[in-house]
């Protein structure tokens, strides 16, 4: 790992104006993100965690050039992210990125054959190359059969399409992997499956991942250090091991105490 941070922040925030409930009231608004200084290195695995509402995404969204921070910026491997600039001004940040969603039906077009869902972001940021081999290459490298390509999205199991979503994710060669609850939608055993694929995914292709989970042990699965955002703001950051054995933050305890536990039966 390199010691310079891939992805910096310094004091990124963002907040929304909050509908009038009456004509007098004045205007108010509604902070998403604290001003936050986050940095991430190359290689690097970061899981975020927090209660639903606590800015995971906005976080998310602001490092991927989705959104537009209210104040503060974004650096991405030294090149500050533009949003106020044109979408092609902007491909350089996309070809560094991919990003997985939580529903792989949902975010894969039910009108389109899983190889054109691949090949999208290949043709979309005018990568050179046979895009046919790419997509064969990549349903290998995420497990699933190259002749998968001419299916539909109905025609996989929730296991196949999110590996669908992940060879599309990859497909462009990014240095970054961004994952927003990618595991949530699948069954016990289909997510353990995709955690060892996003951990070789991760050694075999270099990747720097950016996990958003609720899921703790997801995190501690996958991740080297940890984020915990509360109110939208990071209450706590290091090391994943550290953080959940000793958390210093009295919300990362109530996290942390949250876990189901299954107690023994006595013999």
């Amino acid at each position: 790992m390199t010691t310079e941070p891939l992805i910096q922040t310094h004091g990124l925030t963002r907040t929304f104006r909050v509908p009038r409930r009456s004509i007098g009231e004045p205007r108010r608004t509604m902070t998403a993100l604290a001003p936050t200084d986050l940095a991430i290195r190359s290689g690097e695995s970061l899981g975020i965690i927090g209660e639903s509402g606590s800015g995971k995404s906005t976080l998310v969204r602001l490092l991927l050039g989705l959104d537009a921070p209210t104040a503060g910026s974004v650096t991405v491997d030294g090149t500050v992210v533009d949003t106020t600039k044109s979408a092609r001004a902007l491909r350089w940040l996309r070809r560094e990125t991919g990003l997985v969603f939580q529903d792989p039906y949902a975010s894969l077009d039910p009108r389109m054959t899983a190889g054109r869902s691949i090949s999208e972001p290949l043709r979309a940021l005018e990568i050179p190359g046979d895009h046919r081999a790419r997509v064969a290459e990549v349903l290998t490298q995420v497990g699933l059969d190259p002749d998968m390509a001419d299916r539909f999205p109905h025609e996989f199991s929730g296991g196949q399409r999110q590996r669908v979503a992940l060879a599309r994710a990859i497909a462009h060669r990014p240095r970054i992997l961004v994952g927003d609850e990618p595991l949530s939608a699948l069954d016990v055993t289909v997510r353990a499956q995709i955690i060892d694929l996003l951990r070789e995914l991760r050694r075999t292709e270099d990747l720097t991942l950016v996990l958003v989970s609720h899921d703790i042990g997801v995190v501690q699965n996958l991740c080297d250090s940890v984020a915990v955002m509360k109110d939208g703001a990071i209450v706590e950051h290091g090391a994943t091991a550290d953080v959940l054995r000793a958390p210093q933050h009295p919300y990362t305890r109530a996290l942390l105490a949250a876990i189901p536990v299954i107690p023994q039966r006595a013999e």
